[in-house]
This record gives C-alpha cells, sequence and structure tokens, in this order.
C-alpha cells in the first residue's frame, strides 16, 4: 500500500506540474524568494488528493474508524482550500486564521471520549481548567498549521520534515504495538509526501504551496491530540519529533516581535532561510534537518515514549540546543 500510493502521488505531482506549466502558475522570484527561477507551484495538492484517496480505502477495508476521518480529511479539507484560495488570489493572514481555528474547532469534536483533558490526571478537573486546556490546543494546533506555511521556502525541506515525522510517529507506534487507526494514517501521510518529494527535491521541479503546508501543519496537530488520548504517545513525544520547525519558527516570530518589525510580514530571516544563502545550497539545509531529525530529535522522541517522567526534560533540553543554533545563525534578524 505504501508503494501503491506513493506512485498515485508521484503520478498526480507530475499531472500538477504539467498543469501549472499550461496555465503559467509560476512562483516567480522576488526579493524574498530563495530561488532564482519561475517554479510551478501548487504540487502539494497531490499529497492532499492522495491522502483522502488512501484514507477512503482504509475506511473501505475497516483498518480506520470514520470519525478519525472525519476529524483529519473533513476538516482538514478546509485547511487545504483556504490554502488553495491563497495561493491563487492571496487572502489577509486575519481571513485564514479565522477559517483555521474553524476547522480545528470543528475537528475537536470528533476526539475520542477520553479527550476531555490532556493535561496529566487530568480527568476531573474543573470545567473552567478543561476550557483552558482545550483553548490553549486549539491555539497550538492553529500556530503548527501557519509555521508549517513559514518554514515551506527552500527546496525539499517541508517535504523532508513531513514524511521524517510521519515516518518517525509510526515506527514509534509500530515498537509498541500500537497499529490502530493512526499508524495505517501515519503510514498514507508518509506514502503521500514521498512521492510528492521525488518532484520538490532539490533542485525542486514544483513547489508545495500553502494548499498543503498547511493542511501537514493540521495533521501533525491532531495525530498529535489524538495519539495523546489513545496511545502511549504523548505531545512531548511530538514536540520532539516537530522540533526543528517549531523552534525555527517560533525563535524567529519573537525575536522579530521583540525588534518592532511588523512580525505579519513576509520575510526570508528564518534560520533555514539564512543557512541556505550561507552555504549557498538547499541541499545542505534539507540535509541538515534531516539529520538533526533522525540523529537526535528521533532518539529523544522515542525515549520521552517509554520513559514519559523525562519527557519535559527532553524538550526542554532540545529546544534548548535548537534554539541557540537558530541564535547563532541570525534568526529574525537580517534579511541579507
Amino acid at each position: 500500500m505504501f508503494i501503491i500510493f506513493s506512485l498515485l502521488a508521484w503520478g498526480l505531482t507530475w499531472g500538477m506540474r504539467m498543469l501549472a506549466l499550461r496555465h503559467s502558475l509560476l512562483d516567480i522570484p522576488n526579493q524574498r524568494s530563495s530561488h532564482s527561477l519561475p517554479t510551478p507551484r501548487g504540487g502539494g495538492i497531490a499529497i492532499v488528493l492522495a491522502f483522502y484517496l488512501g484514507a477512503g480505502t482504509l475506511v473501505l477495508t475497516g483498518r480506520v474508524d470514520i470519525p478519525h476521518i472525519l476529524g483529519l480529511s473533513g476538516c482538514g479539507l478546509g485547511i487545504a482550500m483556504i490554502g488553495l484560495w491563497d495561493d491563487l488570489f492571496h487572502l489577509s493572514a486575519a481571513r485564514r486564521i479565522v477559517v483555521h481555528v474553524g476547522c480545528v474547532l470543528l475537528a475537536l469534536n470528533f476526539f475520542p471520549s477520553n479527550c476531555t483533558s490532556l493535561l496529566p490526571g487530568g480527568e476531573g478537573i474543573a470545567p473552567v481548567v478543561e476550557w483552558g486546556v482545550r483553548l490553549l490546543l486549539v491555539f497550538g494546533v492553529v500556530w503548527l498549521v501557519n509555521l508549517y506555511n513559514f518554514m515551506d521556502g527552500i527546496d525539499g525541506l517541508a517535504g523532508a520534515e513531513a514524511l521524517s515525522v510521519a515516518l518517525g510517529a509510526g515506527i514509534i507506534l509500530f515498537s509498541l504495538g500500537e497499529t490502530g487507526n493512526y499508524f495505517p494514517l501515519l503510514l498514507l501521510l508518509a506514502a503521500s509526501v514521498l512521492g510528492f518529494l521525488l518532484w520538490n527535491w532539490p533542485p525542486a521541479r514544483i513547489f508545495m504551496g500553502d494548499a498543503c503546508s498547511g493542511f501537514l501543519g493540521f495533521c501533525f496537530g491532531m495525530f498529535a491530540l489524538l495519539t495523546t488520548c489513545s496511545t502511549s504517545m504523548t505531545l512531548w513525544t511530538w514536540l520532539l519529533l516537530l522540533g526543528v520547525f517549531v523552534v525555527d519558527a517560533t525563535v524567529t516570530l519573537l525575536v522579530r516581535i521583540c525588534r518592532g518589525e511588523k512580525f505579519y510580514q513576509a520575510h526570508r530571516s528564518h534560520a533555514y532561510q539564512i543557512l541556505a544563502r550561507r552555504t549557498g545550497s538547499h541541499l545542505k539545509v534539507t540535509l541538515g534537518c534531516l539529520g538533526i531529525n533522525w540523529l537526535f530529535l528521533f532518539p529523544l522522541a522515542s525515549l520521552s515514549v517509554y520513559r514519559p517522567e523525562y519527557g519535559l526534560l527532553l524538550v526542554i533540553f532540545s529546544y534548548t540546543l535548537l534554539t541557540i543554533l537558530c541564535m547563532l545563525s541570525g534568526a529574525g534578524t537580517t534579511n541579507d
């Protein structure tokens, strides 16, 4: 199944590339771009389509429950559609955020009944605290949707991160013997991303686009919450797996806010963008991200599952090191 849907995503990406070239749907380089040649965009739609087709297959074969598909795929469709609309017509940030919040709130309705709280020992907590936790979770997922969009700025990076996170989470669930609803969906997402990544690998022949980057952020946010409710994985595990993107995007945003800059405007001062310019290579930065993911963050994420009492400490340790790396690169301070 993995190979089938990887090939499907590869073929759909080829079709999207032909369509983009025929209708001149190109990403034209400007002063904020990290590329120098006009490149077809919107290829990430292939990931979304392949994932939906695969999810339908999993439902028909009884591998996953319908509520999980409704929560992930159904609400994710809204994220993908608003991203596609932005790709084509450029929407304001406020309108995008409103849709993002609405989709996340709707998705929470499909959670299992034991997901009233994700706090340790959270059963029976006061309603006010419970609603506070829910608001915090909504904010976290909406931020993940947007930061994934921010981090899709050089060839192969967003796809490589998605492939690493989905496979890493799948391996952890498999090692735990928990191969229910979420394991096949994670493998399906990884397969869909791989097919696209073959076209997006440096030098990219097509870009992902907002329609898919936001969709990936949403999916990982939902997977994080759902697996925390129903498996031995924790939020610490997911924070570790997503560490590179979370730290780079968050540190860059905070630095720009502290400097009094218009943080909501497009820029190219993320650590990965600066490093790509300094090294003159998108490939080196993407490979560096993969190295950090598999040699550093994945082992820590695995440890956080088997020793959950150390989860917060592992996140603090890894995020401190990643923050230092971002600051040393000059994240948020320069567009040069």
